[in-house]
């Protein structure tokens, strides 16, 4: 693996100098022990001169999933969470949520009620009936004619979306997560963040991640890009809400990418960080397998091209999903073997945790929309990469 440095390397200078390209991107790898990679190339952001540096911060959005899925899990464990019982059972409001069958005439929400009660582990398969504005026209009706809160503005009125299906029936990309924030609130009595600071972030020495943007942490932070059809890059204003009213479990955090690979290496080694055990190691093992029985990932298609483009993993592979991440079926055209977990985050961070062979990687740029084809090109290249260069390690 000597040479990765040189071929990633590579992979991200080329990406900044192109045309297109993107302004700034980190990238790093990791084993059970620590990093083996970390690239930093090109600037926070188009209007500014500082440099993209590996303890540049980023908005994560999605990739915060799996930690909420991991403070879920250690309820789990101490038996303070049923992921089978009604999720009312933890978080009241829940129950409120009804299923949409469309518009009446005055453009008003037909509801009903689901036949089946939303429980902890649908909301952390995505099969609860929950969607995004941007991938469902439902809810972007809602929020152009009913001024529905988007999930971004972190208030709780963006949480009472309705349910497009029928809890169980199918999954479903959406705002599951931000509910088992709630869950993982409510049976703690604290939250979200202070929950992670010391359940998660201590015993794994993690230092810069927050649902609370601070100043320090704002002067290191990486700007947002907005792609054009024609492939051109402009700097867009965007900050997520500095004091939340909830902590979004789905998508609130701000992070470093060297922090977010010591949350790596707690799946690698079977839920051990330096400073204490997160999860147990049966935990680890059980959460990382496929919990969708015959439902599949799919694509998701975009209910607004600002903010996304359709967008799959591995077109044609089949996909599942673990507790909490995705998880491909067969080896995918990367090199990742079967079974390894992964995902992303809106503004094209990727990242995937491969415990067959004991390493995981994160790719982080701050582009919209989701799906960018140069971003999303570059972090396949450098997956792809690893995994030549892992089987050439081997073969010698």
């Amino acid at each position: 693996m000597r040479d990765f440095k040189a071929t990633a390397d590579k992979i991200l200078d080329g990406l900044v100098e192109a045309e297109p390209g993107v302004p700034g991107v980190v990238a790093m790898l990791t084993n059970a022990s620590g990093n083996v990679y970390e690239g930093a190339a090109g600037q926070r952001s188009m209007d500014q001169d500082a440099k993209m540096t590996s303890d540049t911060v980023f908005a994560l959005f999605s990739t915060t999933k799996a930690i909420t899925g991991t403070a879920i899990l250690q309820l789990v464990e101490e038996g303070a969470l049923d992921l089978d019982a009604p999720a009312s059972t933890y978080a009241p409001d829940i129950a409120e949520l009804q299923v949409i069958e469309g518009f009446d005439s005055s453009g008003n929400p037909i509801l009903r009620a689901p036949k089946t009660e939303i429980t902890t582990r649908m909301l952390m398969l995505h099969t609860a009936g929950l969607s995004y504005d941007f991938f469902s026209q439902t809810y972007k009706r809602l929020a152009d004619e009913k001024d529905q809160p988007s999930v971004i503005s972190g208030a709780r009125a963006a949480l009472k979306t309705p349910l497009l299906f029928d809890p169980g029936a199918r999954w479903e990309y959406g705002s599951n997560m931000d509910w088992c924030g709630q869950v993982v609130e409510r049976i703690t009595g604290k939250r979200l963040g202070e929950v992670f600071q010391s359940r998660i972030f201590e015993p794994l020495g993690i230092e810069d991640m927050t649902f609370e943007l601070t100043d320090p942490l704002r002067a290191r932070l990486a700007g947002m890009h907005t792609r054009a059809e024609d492939g051109t890059l402009a700097p867009m204003p965007f900050e997520l809400p500095s004091d939340p009213e909830v902590h979004m479990g789905g998508h609130g955090l701000y992070g470093t990418v060297d922090d977010y690979m010591k949350f790596i290496r707690m799946w690698l080694n079977d839920g051990r960080g330096p400073n204490g055990q997160v999860l147990k190691p049966e935990t680890v093992d059980m959460a990382v397998k496929n919990h969708l029985g015959d439902l599949k990932v799919g694509m998701m298609y975009s209910a607004n091209p600002a903010m996304t483009h359709d967008a799959e993993f591995f077109p044609g592979l089949s996909k599942s999903w673990a507790l909490s991440f995705m998880v491909n079926d067969d080896e995918a055209p990367t090199g990742r073997p079967a079974g390894t977990i992964g995902w992303a985050g809106l503004a094209n961070l990727f990242y995937w945790i491969d415990r067959q062979n004991g390493y995981g990687g994160f790719w982080a740029t701050q582009i919209l929309p989701f799906g960018d084809p140069v971003s999303f090109a570059g972090y396949l290249d450098f997956e792809t990469s690893f995994y030549e260069q892992l089987r050439a390690a081997k073969a010698a």
